[in-house]
């Protein structure tokens, strides 16, 4: 998954130096892709999107046809998401809403809510008396469990299942389940239980999660619609070409599925449906020699790209080769086998890759990171020293305007 498709790769070589760096899309990649995810997934088992993987209103309208709805975590996400796939169910979730924030996705009519916390519970109970008469509003208590040992080892960001700000821990959320239960807050509807505790989970990781939160919901003892098991299935910066086995994991829910009939199970992944699907596309501007090591120096870097300063891992990527050399002046070369590629900011955290094998790499030849298609530019910091921002383009065979 390291080399661009043939349509980003035009793509690439026919941007302009000016026009770089721009992420470069592949949205017929994305449907393949989500199709075949979906294909793989039982029936009562339900998609939703998080739409903080990606928000780019193409994105969300390329995944329409594979999920049931959209997952958002701010008021600013549910106005953009709301405006962008209009009509399409919406859930609330992510810790400290605001007043504002529950307002207003009552009032656009959200179908439904993760609660982080009794107090938010209070609120929302609150807030649906006053702007959602005559409903009532679904809720799904999030809850902390803990977990099988070993079970969140292979985790890159863990959640649940020790202290954290995300929500309840188990005996909190029994007591949340059981007040919506009973009609203590009657424009409330227990609709079910939501758990993500953690991401870059393998399948079997990922069924164990699964298994550990469906048996604690049904040992309630009160009736549920669904149990939400999260997102969080891992994308591997290291080794790209391995995918997460969604087969495998479809089988596991299966069974779930076939053991507690009526039961939906809904998750939400996020960077699994597109990260394979966005490459951040730039130029080599200079490549120098620091100390016995080569470093190439590339327009843009990590406030476009922020992961792999973040995650400390090398962004993985393919040369593009330009034998055009418009400038009078001389062109600078590799001489090494490995050179490590930096952005443009003042600071030494700014690397994309590290010992990447680029042999003869030159200032001007073109560089295409691979799965950029989430948590990439609205991750980022994007006006530290104030760059020109990149470009966007979006790919699709369905539409040769795009």
């Amino acid at each position: 998954m390291t080399g661009a498709t043939p349509a980003v790769h035009d793509r690439a070589r026919s941007l302009p130096s000016t026009g770089l760096p721009s992420y470069v899309y592949d949205l017929t990649a994305l449907r393949a892709h989500a199709a075949a995810v979906r294909d793989a997934l039982p029936e009562g088992v339900e998609v939703y999107y998080a739409a903080k993987a990606n928000p780019e209103p193409e994105i969300l309208a390329a995944l329409g046809p594979y999920v049931d709805g959209y997952e958002v975590s701010s008021g600013g996400e549910l106005a953009h998401v709301a405006d962008a796939v209009p009509g399409r169910p919406l859930a609330f979730g992510g810790p400290g809403k605001t007043p504002d924030e529950v307002t207003a996705a009552l009032e656009r009519g959200v179908e439904r809510f993760h609660v982080e916390s009794a107090y938010e519970l209070r609120v929302l109970a609150e807030l649906a008396r006053r702007y959602a008469p005559g409903r009532r509003v679904a809720v799904l208590p999030r809850v902390n469990l803990p977990v099988p040992d070993g079970s969140l080892a292979g985790s890159s960001l863990t959640m649940g299942g020790r202290p954290t700000p995300f929500g309840m821990d188990p005996a909190q959320a029994r007591e949340a389940v059981r007040a919506l239960a009973d009609g203590t807050y009657p424009h409330l509807e227990l609709r079910g239980v939501h758990a993500h505790l953690a991401s870059g989970l393998e399948a079997a990781e990922q069924l164990a999660v699964a298994e550990t939160v469906v048996s604690w919901a049904t040992g309630l003892g009160v009736p549920l619609a669904e149990v939400n098991v999260g997102g969080g299935m891992t994308v591997d910066y290291t080794r790209p070409e391995r995918l997460f086995d969604w087969a495998a994991y479809g089988k596991g829910l299966a069974r779930l599925t076939e053991a507690h009939p009526g039961l939906t199970l809904r998750m939400e992944p996020g960077r699994a449906l597109t990260a394979y699907c966005g490459w951040y596309v730039t130029e080599v501007l200079d490549v120098k020699h620091s100390h016995g090591e080569e470093f190439a120096v590339v327009r843009g870097g990590t406030h476009h790209l922020r992961t792999p300063a973040t995650k400390g891992h090398d962004q993985p990527c393919s040369v593009l080769a330009v034998d055009a050399w418009p400038h009078p002046w001389p062109r600078p070369a590799a001489e090494g086998e490995r050179i490590t590629v930096a952005g443009q900011l003042c600071t030494p955290k700014d690397v994309l890759a590290r010992n990447l094998r680029a042999p003869g790499l030159r200032a001007g030849d073109r560089v295409a990171f691979a799965l950029a298609g989430a948590y990439a530019w609205n991750i980022s910091h994007h006006d530290f020293l104030m760059h020109p921002r990149p470009g966007f383009h979006f790919l699709d065979a369905e539409d040769e305007n795009v």
